[in-house]
């Protein structure tokens, strides 16, 4: 592939380079700028999402039609880690997670009908969304086709829904939701996928689970299912159609989670460059000694393999191509180098780096989910394993 970005696609990276510099990084050092889950708070969100729709940098992944910039998978990755320079980025622009895995995947498979109540309100920034899949044990995590127990029972023209899910991103404030449920014992085909609103009663939010980082907005959350009654017209694709769905958002959305997180491994490294090319001990600065450079170099050189197995993965996906391979290698790699690259920061930094005088604190904490979210590392690189034993000298093909 050739990796000269388009001039649409430059003028657009240094456009959202310059927004995230100007408007957004100062938040990052006023308290009142964050919210209870260390968030950017919406006193101060919504009027940079209106400034940044009227500059044109909003929901870069959604048609022109609908109001977004209809940017390739490859101009998203050179974009969104722009965004998350700063640590509020992803979400000025509308290219936060859970919002963003959602719009995509509503805009591949929903009906016309179906975009324009669920998928519309999310674009334009009306409304936040949640994807509900994961279950407490011994329910569906990494393995939802063997082991999800929240059932959908047909009842006429509704479905009735009955079970327990939790770790739900964003579910404190989500009006959409796209809920995950059994419909048959098939074990490929047994699970659909369903559209719900928070006002329809048969649903509650248990708890705000408290976790170690900091959060997205609406915080990580239990639900409980009993009797929620949702009309068929709202649901996904076919019967049997959503461990598919599942898979068609997956695959785009771990590598977009990959981009962001490029952006935070790189403004780590920014804020430790800038500290050591200044701090002295021993008679010259930080950045002059061996071992600093050392440090530096490595974590560069792994932000830079990072970068090309995101930006693979992107290109094959723009290709039509499912990359299941790439996006696992991205995904895995690039989990990784997001922790070796705060790590190594603060190291650097010091006490400096490991008070809150720095945002690096907070992309420590951050970091740790990364090896987690949207599929552990470790299935991933079972993913990986399962690819080598079936193409042998092929798992490495250049076609």
């Amino acid at each position: 592939m050739d990796y000269t970005l388009s001039p649409e696609i430059e003028d657009l990276r240094q456009r959202i380079r310059a927004f995230v510099d100007t408007h957004i990084l100062p938040l990052e050092t006023q308290p009142e700028a964050y919210d209870q889950g260390e968030n950017i708070h919406p006193d101060h969100l919504e009027p940079l999402r209106r400034r940044a729709r009227q500059a044109g940098l909003w929901a870069l992944q959604m048609p022109v039609e609908r109001g977004g910039q209809g940017l390739p998978i490859v101009g998203m990755a050179a974009c969104y880690e722009e965004m998350n320079r700063s640590i509020f980025g992803p979400v000025v622009f509308n290219g936060a997670a859970p919002d963003d895995g959602n719009m995509m995947v509503l805009e591949k498979v929903g009906t016309p009908a179906q975009k324009a109540r669920w998928l519309q309100p999310i674009i334009d920034g009306q409304v936040r969304s949640a994807f509900v899949m994961t279950e407490p044990a011994p329910g569906s995590g990494s393995d939802p086709a063997g082991m999800m127990r929240t059932e959908a029972t047909r009842v006429g023209d509704r479905w009735r829904i009955n079970g327990h899910k939790w770790f739900i991103t964003g579910a404190g404030v989500a009006e959409h939701f796209i809920l995950v449920a059994r419909t048959s014992d098939d074990p490929r085909k047994g699970l659909t996928a369903f559209l719900f609103h928070r006002d329809d009663p048969g649903w509650e939010i248990l708890r705000r689970i408290p976790i170690l980082g900091p959060e997205e907005h609406g915080g990580h959350c239990e639900l409980h299912f009993e009797g929620l009654e949702i009309p068929d017209e709202n649901r996904l694709m076919e019967v049997g159609d959503g461990l598919k769905l599942t898979q068609i958002r997956l695959g785009t959305a771990r590598l977009t989670h990959c981009m962001r997180w490029l952006g935070l491994a790189k403004r780590s490294l920014e804020i430790a460059a800038s500290y050591v090319a200044d701090r002295r001990a021993f008679g010259s600065t930080l950045a002059q000694h061996e071992g600093v450079q050392w440090m530096l170099g490595e974590a560069a050189m792994e932000i830079h393999v990072g970068r090309l197995l995101t930006m693979h993965a992107a290109w094959k996906l723009d290709q039509g191509d499912f990359a299941r391979k790439e996006v696992s290698m991205a995904k895995v790699a690039v989990a990784d180098t997001l922790h070796k690259a705060v790590d190594t920061a603060i190291q650097l930094c010091g006490a400096h780096g490991y008070s809150r005088d720095t945002v690096l604190e907070w992309i420590y904490r951050y970091a740790r989910q990364a090896r987690l979210v949207d599929g552990a590392s470790e299935v991933h690189k079972m993913v990986l394993s399962r690819y080598l034993l079936n193409e042998g000298m092929e798992f490495w093909s250049w076609n």
